[in-house]
């Protein structure tokens, strides 16, 4: 098994160093790349300084597009999408060989991670451990194999991470991530990657820290309302309208935890 890291940066983030740092760290190593659409010097420096492949994609700066880009240009069997703001446990690569060794038809690893707002470290919140419980099913021998029992862990809002996944390149197929969403392209892509064959892993060691801050998109695609609207959509998708409806209502009150 083989593992890289592709950072999808965009701009000239204060705290992409850190993300880089944090996997040049690791305890096992893995490729490393450095993947945009904004190129600039001092991404470019960046990636020079510490050992990453400098991917440039041309073409209109979109998510989708851009994540896409960067699983094409990753070698390895299993891929993380490392957000740039983000930083990674030391023992991440570790973990997830781990995961492969004990689980070889393994298809997504995954696992928990901290909010890191305003420098610190938050106590955890509701919504955290409403999601640790939602990824029960897929801590669960009998149900993390199956299709239902992965989309059960997705039926009530997404709890898996977006940056700690691991997803293994060869079930992803080509240009597996939506270009017309913003928000919750990797729900979505998770709701059809359940199909695939393969069990899903999670460690709820938190080996990330999620970083939350005024310049995040999640917090300006949670302002403008994208947020609200894709999710109602998500939940349409799985449930009749009345019942999405209600769930929809009771899972707004986590936005406030991915404000600035």
């Amino acid at each position: 098994m083989t593992h890289s890291f592709a950072v999808c940066a965009y701009g000239d983030s204060p705290y992409l160093e850190a993300c880089l740092r944090s996997l040049v760290r690791q305890s096992v190593p893995s490729e490393r790349l450095l993947c945009t659409a904004t190129p600039s010097v001092f991404l470019k420096d960046l990636a020079k300084k510490y050992g990453f492949r400098y991917c440039v994609r041309e073409g209109k700066p979109g998510i989708g597009a851009d994540w896409n880009f960067a699983l094409s240009q990753a070698e390895g069997s299993f891929v993380t999408l490392a957000h740039q703001d983000d930083v990674y446990g030391a023992h991440y690569t570790e973990e997830l060989l781990r995961a492969v060794k004990r689980y070889p038809n393994l298809a997504l690893f995954t696992s928990d991670a901290r909010i890191l707002k305003n420098g610190a470290i938050q106590r955890r919140s509701k919504a955290e451990c409403v999601k640790k419980l939602l990824r029960l099913p897929i801590r669960l021998p009998f149900l993390k194999n199956t299709t239902a029992g992965k989309r059960l862990s997705l039926r009530l809002g997404n709890p898996i991470v977006c940056p700690s996944c691991a997803y293994r390149r060869d079930l992803l197929g080509v240009s597996p991530f939506s270009t017309s969403l913003r928000f919750v392209l990797d729900w979505d892509l998770l709701y059809r990657f359940a199909a695939e064959p393969g069990s899903w892993f999670v460690s709820e060691r938190p080996l990330l820290l999620y970083r939350i801050h005024g310049g995040a998109a999640t917090a300006a695609l949670t302002e403008n309302h994208v947020r609200e609207a894709e999710e109602s959509a998500m939940f349409r998708r799985m449930w009749p309208e009345k019942i999405a409806a209600l769930i929809l209502r009771a899972y707004r009150s986590a936005y406030v935890d991915y404000k600035s």
